[in-house]
């Protein structure tokens, strides 16, 4: 999810929005991203494939900020069974500082858009977040307010609502041009234990001058082993979402 990275520049750009040069900076932004996996919450979204993705976003002077992104994914299909391989996102919320503390409140539906069959729960979620950041470190708290959560059902009920990610974000710049990243998080998922889990990351990126290239690593200690039927092998080609992943991608702002 993009979202987070559109939040983090707009925090930065606030103190040249109350400049005399306000009115030549646009409140407009896109962005276009190429990658070997996507990756979300430490679970590969495209079975280890590639994914090409993008979105707008339009920011105000104010904090308040609405956009949309969207990518392909490869898991919808063969689990929640809606005929679809993509993923659209939409999320509005509000941005800005506190002294040295930034912050930011919001939502964010995740859309997948098909023909859903009767009887299977819907991928189609909904979440309400807050975060804080100090310096290089970001605390954010997502929490579902959908019935479903990314299509699981409970073990003793049939909704999810309720349930949260807890995640813990770093970013710093080793050196001109050089970023290196580092996360840690927990997706705990109502009335489905075995379904929950911990995740983590790290990451280093280049700004190339036309993008920015980079090269990350995810892993997590949730179940995906397809010869015990654990719930994070996916598809019908039997996948372990959840293994670990070394990916690469590249971006462009714009």
């Amino acid at each position: 999810m993009r979202k987070s990275l559109i939040v983090t520049a707009l925090i930065a750009a606030l103190p040249l929005m109350s400049t005399a040069h306000a009115e030549e900076e646009s409140p407009f932004s896109g962005n276009f991203s190429l990658t070997t996996n996507y990756v979300f919450r430490g679970i590969s979204q495209t079975q280890s494939n590639p994914a090409v993705q993008g979105g707008v976003d339009y920011a105000h002077s104010s904090g308040f900020y609405v956009g949309t992104w969207a990518s392909n994914v490869g898991w919808v299909d063969d689990i929640a069974k809606t005929r679809n391989n993509m993923e659209w996102d939409f999320y509005f919320g509000y941005a800005g500082e506190a002294g040295p503390i930034s912050y930011d409140v919001g939502a964010i539906r995740y859309f997948y858009p098909g023909n859903s069959i009767s009887g299977v729960a819907t991928p189609d979620t909904t979440e309400v977040y807050v975060s804080a950041g100090w310096e290089f470190l970001t605390l954010k708290y997502s929490h579902s307010v959908s019935k479903y959560l990314f299509g699981w059902t409970g073990l003793d009920t049939d909704s999810t609502r309720n349930s949260n990610y807890l995640e813990l974000n770093a970013e710093y710049e080793i050196m001109a041009g050089w970023t290196a990243s580092a996360h840690i998080g927990h997706q705990y998922i109502k009335h489905n234990s075995k379904a929950s889990y911990s995740d983590w990351g790290l990451g280093v990126s280049k700004d190339i001058g036309i993008g920015t290239v980079a090269l990350n690593y995810a892993d997590s200690d949730a179940n995906g082993d397809c010869s015990k039927g654990e719930p994070y092998c996916f598809g019908s080609s039997g996948k372990d979402a959840a293994g670990s992943h070394f990916y690469v991608s590249f971006s462009k702002d714009f």
